[in-house]
């Protein structure tokens, strides 16, 4: 059995190049020795309580299986102050509650990370409601966005790991607070994590069904919120960068399903595109040379836009979606950097299914521009067994143990 071993052309110096500068030479499809490979990105609440059951000590499992990372150094772009956290209603089953974003939903009281919950109201119905929302709730309001805790282990030199609404924890590694350096060992990721987009944040404010008509109902406001938030996102980066550097920052939209876009891509081309290549060009202008895009589902028809407006890679291709990374590579060439594309489902199966998948997608490392990954969180009918399987014959084929 072969594995993919990338050489390039000349000898490579004394020093072998660190994680980070692999990281990027593969996002400018540069050959590299040895194929950048993290573990993947989320595990399912349930996956982690079967995993500990089942041997799995609770190792970071970079460490565990000596993998690389991509470090978060994001604060939260969502609403500050966020909401109280406020129980509206309960029985034997269900809780219906405010989250921190406004938005009132029911969900199961067990295992709720294994099912969809309930969306019952949101904080946006017109334009009012969202002026005030994001008077009060959207402003950059630095003391509380960018905490105390984030500022001061910045600044004194740790990259910080973010973790959902911008819960932070230290890094393991003493860098220049300002600057990414050659040196550095992990690269870094600004991620506007469920605020950062142009379909995402605005579904949070108003819910998909009234979002989608308000395209052709509300076009006014539609266009308000996306300017609104192309601006916000411009001043939180440009205040993140004031503490610490980063090598790629990423959108997140979460804009379709299995069938295609939730909107039209000509309908949200008309009024996204100028705000993406806002951002964009603003994040250049600042160094940041890659820009990533977080969306599930069915994404083919706004590939185009996305490329268009200056986004170079995507995650995370979900097959059982229909998205195959290796017919996106065909039709984009190296105009396209791709992040996962590894069908979750088959670590159930194990065995020759697994090896099978992650051999499909093998030509892809070799030609660069590709992190192989998992095509979204790791879901709770994966045993622990079958996912060290898995890493263990990822490995095996890209050459690094």
């Amino acid at each position: 059995m072969t594995t993919v071993n990338q050489n390039p052309s000349g000898p490579f110096p004394s020093e072998p190049p660190s994680s980070r500068q692999r990281f990027l030479d593969t996002l400018k499809f540069k050959p590299v020795a040895k194929p950048w490979l993290r573990w993947g990105a989320f595990l399912w609440e349930e996956t982690v309580e079967r995993w500990r059951r089942e041997g799995w000590d609770g190792t970071p499992l970079d460490d565990l299986f000596e993998l690389d990372r991509l470090v978060r150094v994001d604060p939260w772009y969502g609403p500050v102050p966020e909401f109280r956290h406020e129980v509206l209603a309960e029985d034997a089953e269900t809780v219906t509650y405010v989250n921190h974003e406004g938005i009132v939903m029911r969900e199961f009281k067990q295992h709720h990370d294994a099912s969809m919950p309930q969306f019952i109201k949101f904080p946006v119905a017109n334009e009012a409601e969202f002026e005030k929302f994001a008077a009060e709730r959207l402003v950059l309001n630095a003391a509380q966005r960018l905490s105390a805790d984030w500022q001061k282990t910045v600044a004194g030199g740790r990259v910080q790991v973010a973790v959902g609404r911008g819960e932070l924890c230290d890094g393991d590694q003493a860098v220049s607070p300002t600057t990414a350096g050659a040196g550095e060992r992990w690269p870094r990721k600004c991620w506007a994590d469920r605020w950062g987009g142009f379909f995402g944040s605005l579904r949070n404010l108003m819910g998909v069904q009234n979002l989608c008509m308000a395209f052709y109902d509300r076009p006014r406001l539609i266009e308000r919120m996306m300017e609104e938030r192309a601006e916000r996102i411009i001043e939180i980066t440009a205040e993140v960068l004031k503490h610490t550097r980063f090598d790629v920052f990423w959108f997140w939209e979460d804009m379709a399903y299995n069938g295609g876009p939730l909107v039209g891509p000509d309908l949200f081309r008309k009024f996204a595109f100028r705000h993406y290549r806002r951002v964009c060009d603003w994040l250049r202008s600042q160094g940041i040379e890659h820009i990533g895009l977080d969306s599930d589902g069915r994404i083919t028809l706004l590939i185009p836009l996305w490329l268009d407006a200056g986004i170079d890679h995507l995650w995370p291709f979900e097959v059982q979606s229909g998205m195959d990374v290796v017919a996106v590579r065909k039709q984009y060439g190296n105009r396209l950097g791709i992040v996962g594309g590894i069908d979750k489902r088959v670590l159930a199966q194990g065995g020759a299914a697994m090896r099978a998948e992650v051999d499909r997608v093998l030509p892809l490392v070799e030609q660069g521009g590709y992190l192989p990954e998992l095509d979204h969180s790791v879901p709770p009918d994966v045993s622990w067994a079958n996912f060290c399987e898995y890493i263990g014959y990822l490995k095996h084929r890209l050459g690094r143990g």
